[in-house]
């Protein structure tokens, strides 16, 4: 039963694969409005509902309700606890600002009925993946922005509808990619910016973390959803906090150069399956699935430019964590995992050749010297505020920036469909051996025409 199940899936996972570049999508428009460079009109006071108040969505309802300019109008999640718990953490923190919090709860469709009801300005969501779609969707066909966890989505088809249902109402739909925020990456992206590295030819991404503890949640909490994915899909499930940084780094989907092919492998899977056999009975649910889903997952794009990105993803394997975020120039190479850069001729005051990494205090000159903008003026106060090292905070803080002055968001509709759709792609080319997949363009042939994010003040 078994082997007709993973027969039956990989044939599924194949049917997706041949609609890969999704032409006919490409050559029909939505009737709506490019959201690339989209400016929506300014909101004196951005009016915000929450869907998912767990772990992640109760981060998001305290740093917002410090946020100055903002008011929380109404909370939603399937339990009732959640919700007043972030409803508590809001009254206290607004100094009046957020008194009048409606609270939704109870069943999976009281979002619809918060939406309908209050009209928000703006949306955060933080539910289960497959939930993140269809609420982005509604959330701006009801007029609200849509802010959503990651990955955006989980199938092509529905990174499509996300598009033209953006484009069509005019709202943002923005995937929160909270590590573009991070001082290394903003650093990494000043540097680029400034030339420092010269061309750039190659970047490596990753999100290595092993996070087999999560099977613990199994009735409420992230693993007790995220498990069956790990368990019936072979990919990258989880590309965009190591790739996100450095698609940005290259101007990727934006003017400079673009993602065209994919190719991936998998390894073996192991891990789940003697974590599982090692800690429950031989009759506990986790040991009922076949976990197909390979431990290491490496990917390789290419761009238009035949520029190559190497994306890896691990959450199963005992080693720390890592995001690569590796950018290679022509004139030198950025790395993390220690922080740490080589450039042709050394680094000022720390090293006299590429052959040695400047490292550690050594950096403080480049710090000195590069740090990005935004992180001189917002640094300190994240840092305070937390989330990630204060990355959460700084990400929450530019959009209701973005939308206070009415200007474009950090991270496009566009983008947050191009860096999730590794995901299916990933999972087509493993099915195939590897076979290369093309990449939809989202943008409809626009993306030549989108402005690189600026070096922001």
């Amino acid at each position: 039963l078994h082997r007709v199940d993973r027969r039956q899936r990989q044939m599924c996972i194949r049917d997706r694969a041949s609609s890969v570049g999704c032409s006919e999508k490409e050559n029909n428009p939505s009737g709506g409005t490019y959201m690339g460079d989209f400016s929506a009109p300014k909101l004196d006071t951005v009016r915000i509902a929450l869907i998912g108040v767990g772990a992640r969505g109760s981060g998001h309802a305290k740093q917002l309700a410090s946020i100055e300019g903002t008011q929380i109008v109404a909370i939603s999640d399937v339990y009732e606890d959640l919700v007043d718990r972030s409803v508590g953490y809001c009254k206290a923190i607004g100094n009046g600002r957020h008194a009048d919090i409606a609270r939704y709860f109870g069943n999976e469709n009281a979002w619809k009925k918060m939406l309908s009801e209050v009209k928000p300005d703006a949306v955060f969501i933080a539910t289960n993946w497959r939930n993140h779609a269809p609420m982005a969707i509604e959330t701006m066909m009801q007029g609200a922005h849509a802010f959503v966890e990651v990955p955006i989505a989980v199938t092509l088809d529905e990174m499509w509808k996300i598009v033209d249902t953006s484009e069509q109402t005019q709202k943002h739909c923005m995937m929160m990619e909270n590590v573009n925020y991070g001082r290394e990456e903003l650093l990494y992206l000043n540097l680029c910016r400034q030339g420092i590295i010269g061309e750039i030819l190659h970047a490596e991404a990753a999100y290595i973390h092993e996070l087999r503890f999560q099977m613990e949640e199994q009735e409420r909490g992230t693993g007790s959803w995220r498990t069956q994915h790990y368990a019936e899909r072979n990919g990258n499930l989880y590309p965009t906090h190591g790739l996100g940084p450095v698609a940005q780094y290259m101007n990727l989907g934006r003017g400079e150069d673009q993602f065209n092919t994919l190719v991936s492998f998998s390894s073996p899977a192991r891990g789940r399956k003697a974590y599982a056999e090692k800690n429950y009975t031989a009759d506990h649910k986790w040991n009922a699935l076949e976990y197909t889903g390979g431990d290491m997952n490496t990917s390789i794009i290419k761009t238009t430019l035949g520029k190559t990105v190497m994306i890896q993803w691990d959450e199963t394997s005992p080693r720390p964590y890592t995001r690569h975020n590796l950018v290679q120039g022509t004139k030198g190479i950025l790395a993390g995992y220690p922080i740490r850069v080589a450039l042709e001729g050394g680094v000022e005051g720390a090293t006299d050749s590429h052959h040695r990494w400047a490292q550690g205090e050594q950096l403080e000159g480049l710090y000195n010297k590069y740090e990005h903008p935004m992180y001189k003026r917002l640094g300190a106060l994240a840092t305070k505020m937390g989330g990630h090292g204060g990355m959460d905070f700084m990400m929450l803080y530019r959009i209701i920036e973005c939308l206070r002055s009415g200007s474009p968001i950090d991270q496009n509709v566009y983008e947050g469909c191009l860096w999730s759709a590794v995901s299916p792609l990933s999972e087509a080319s493993v099915a195939q051996g590897g076979t290369p997949q093309k990449f939809p363009d989202f943008t409809r042939n626009q993306w030549q025409n989108t402005q690189p994010l600026n070096i922001i003040f």
